[in-house]
This record gives C-alpha cells, structure tokens and sequence, in this order.
C-alpha cells in the first residue's frame, strides 16, 4: 500500500461544500460525479496537490447529519500544510474563515486552529 487516496468528510449539501473548499480554502474541484440515485461522487484536495482528497459524502440519514461538524468529536481532525503560513492565513481570513485563534509559532512550526463549515476543527500548519 503506498498511501491514503481519500477521506471522506459528511456534509449537509454538495453544493455548499464545494463552495468553502474550493472558494474559502483553494482546493480544486477534482471529480463532481452524479451517480443517478440523487448522491454525488465529489472530491477535492489541495490545489497543485497529488496527494490525499476529501470524498464529500452528503448526509443520508440522521445518525450521519447528526455527525456533520462532529467527526472527530471536538478535536482537530484535519491538517492542512502550507507553505506560506501569512499569505494563507490572511487569505483564509479574507474569505470568512473563522480562526479559533491567533496564530501560534511553535518548535514544529506556525499554526493556527480553523474551523469548516460545519464546525470541523483543521490546522493550518506551515512546519518548522
């Protein structure tokens, strides 16, 4: 096995979702596929990125709307790396992203805790 290729992440709406990853976080849209039962196959990443995607799976009963912004109970469960931490952040901040906090340089690297949507905590992470 070389890597993880997708993780999914349960919205409200596809819609929506593509709208804050692709317009608030700059991911692009990589596959926006109907699949003739009403749900979408839909899949963004970072921009200019090979690596790991988000499966936006829209919420099909109420255990998983129940689950919406609660994924990781409460906890940071997204890392999103950068190699420009101000011009991200400052971008990210433009684009009504709501900062949990101010932005932090520890010994790993600069950091500031985020929030999607949804109420998904991320890290915005440049490393040391």
């Amino acid at each position: 096995m070389s890597h993880i290729a997708l993780v999914t992440l349960v919205v409200r709406d596809y819609d929506e979702a593509i709208g804050f990853y692709t317009g608030a976080l700059g991911f692009e849209l990589v596959e926006d596929t109907d699949r003739g039962d009403g749900s979408r196959w839909i899949v963004v990443r970072p921009r200019g990125t090979e690596g790991t995607g988000l499966l936006l799976a829209r919420a099909k009963n109420e255990a998983q709307t129940a689950a919406v912004g609660a994924q990781t109970g409460g906890r940071v469960g997204f890392f999103l790396y950068t190699e420009d931490f101000t011009g991200d952040h400052a971008r990210m901040l433009a684009a009504g992203v709501r900062f949990l906090e101010e932005p932090r340089h520890e010994v790993y690297g600069s950091v500031a805790v985020f929030e999607d949507l949804y109420g998904n905590r991320w890290d915005l992470l440049q490393p040391a």
